[in-house]
């Protein structure tokens, strides 16, 4: 049976989508998940919904337990993960408040934990990468987009910095150069840890500012990004109710 995992990235983790929600709690080997999970149904699909950086917003990007986030969706039963993302653009097609489906990611963390894996007492476990986010789940995040005029990118590269600070001019033009699209500070290490948890998992990731690569625009802050998650926060909701009741119809 589908139950579908819904990550929330920063206001984009909306229980009120789910019809008849419950509270469930799970805690993991790697400890206790960033939010208690929200469990109901969208159209009859079960869903849960994880908020990724805790109800309150309360832990920075690398305090977030990426481990203990997937292992929990995974032992509550999820058949697919769908994440949601803030990014900065580094293309200048990619403008505020355009959706971007995930095709690739580079990991520019550094102090995160990064695999299930921390031993190889029992063998060697190297798994692929190299189509890190699901085929499926992308050409339903796009053609749903699609489907509901959103401004939608079929694909694109994200860069996962470590954070919490944003990029120097030097670093967002490096990016850049290395063919990266949209930079975040979310994706990696959790599009990992799903696929070593063989989950299918896809992600769409809403633009909010150009980081600080764009001459003439002033440097990204956090009350810009703010902003423009009030105003298209609920274009993405839209999005995930609708390809949710996608699976309905399977």
């Amino acid at each position: 049976m589908t139950k579908i995992g819904i990550i929330g990235g920063s206001g984009l983790d909306d229980p009120d989508i789910l019809k008849n929600p419950e509270t469930v709690h799970v805690s993991t080997r790697f400890g206790d998940p960033s939010s208690p999970l929200r469990c109901g149904r969208i159209e009859g699909v079960e869903t849960v919904i994880l908020a990724r950086h805790g109800n309150s917003h309360q832990y920075s990007p690398a305090q977030v337990n990426n481990r203990a986030n997937i292992s929990a969706l995974k032992e509550i039963g999820v058949t697919h993960i769908i994440a949601t993302t803030a990014c900065g653009s580094l293309k200048e097609e990619i403008d505020r408040g355009h959706l971007v489906v995930l095709d690739q990611f580079i990991d520019f963390t550094r102090f995160r934990k990064n695999t299930f894996h921390d031993s190889f007492a029992n063998g060697a476990k190297h798994v692929a990468m190299a189509a890190p986010f699901d085929s499926e789940l992308r050409q339903r995040l796009y053609g749903t987009a699609s489907s509901l005029n959103l401004p939608v990118h079929r694909k694109g590269c994200v860069v996962t910095i470590e954070g919490p600070r944003f990029s120097t001019v030097a670093e967002s033009n490096m990016f850049r150069m290395w063919g990266a699209d949209v930079i975040n500070m979310s994706t990696a290490p959790e599009a990992i840890l799903a696929n070593e948890a063989e989950i299918p998992y896809g992600a769409v990731a809403m633009s909010t500012d150009y980081d600080c690569w764009k001459q003439g625009e002033e440097p990204v802050t956090w009350d810009e990004i703010l902003a423009v998650f009030n105003k298209n926060a609920s274009n993405v909701t839209s999005l995930l109710i609708e390809v949710v009741k996608g699976f309905s119809r399977k």
